[in-house]
């Protein structure tokens, strides 16, 4: 078995790589393979997550970070499932130390693209934090096909999707409802 074996394995860069839940074998995979991190963002999930999967990685070697992310809420509508969301949507960490910087992800998913999504702690905000979280989730999209729909939410958000090449489509109203306490 080979880490490109890894269900939706996708080397980014020469230093970055997301994939869906590795297996155990897997995980020596990526320790032989020369990796020496995995930040898992998934919460535990028997029977897909390795029994001590962060012991396993420490054992190997690997620096192991556990993050799990609750991806904005995400309702029934968007997802059935953390393993649902691996399957069909992808994200990139940033970590100083075992510190979450920020996060990008797709918050929607179909068959051709997903909705953007990014947030990058206070702290590592204007720090190209967000640039490189962002321009990771893009590059990704199109590697695999995906169309990364941007809706920018605020000047922030607009002014870092231009940056990297999107174009503004106007804008609209946006409602939420709040049901009676």
């Amino acid at each position: 078995m080979a880490t490109e074996d890894i269900f939706n394995y996708l080397k980014v860069d020469d230093h970055i790589s997301t994939a869906g839940q590795p297996t155990e074998p897997q995980l020596r995979d990526l320790a032989a393979d020369g990796f020496t991190a995995i930040i898992n963002l998934a919460p535990v999930n028997p029977p897909y997550t390795p029994a001590d999967e962060a012991g396993i990685a420490r054992e190997l070697g690997l620096a192991y970070h556990y993050i799990p992310v609750d991806w904005n809420n995400p309702t029934d509508a968007d997802f059935d499932s953390p393993a649902d969301f691996l399957a069909r949507s992808l994200g990139f960490a940033a970590l100083d130390g075992e510190r979450l910087m920020g996060v990008a992800y797709g918050s929607l998913a179909c068959s051709r693209g997903l909705e953007v999504s990014l947030f990058v702690d206070e702290a590592y905000r204007r720090q190209g934090v967000a640039t490189a979280l962002a321009g990771s989730l893009l590059l990704a999209c199109l590697r695999l096909g995906l169309r990364p729909n941007w809706d920018a939410a605020n000047p922030e958000s607009c002014a870092l999707a231009e940056k990297l090449g999107y174009t503004p489509a106007g804008s609209y109203d946006s409602y939420y409802y709040r049901p009676a306490s």
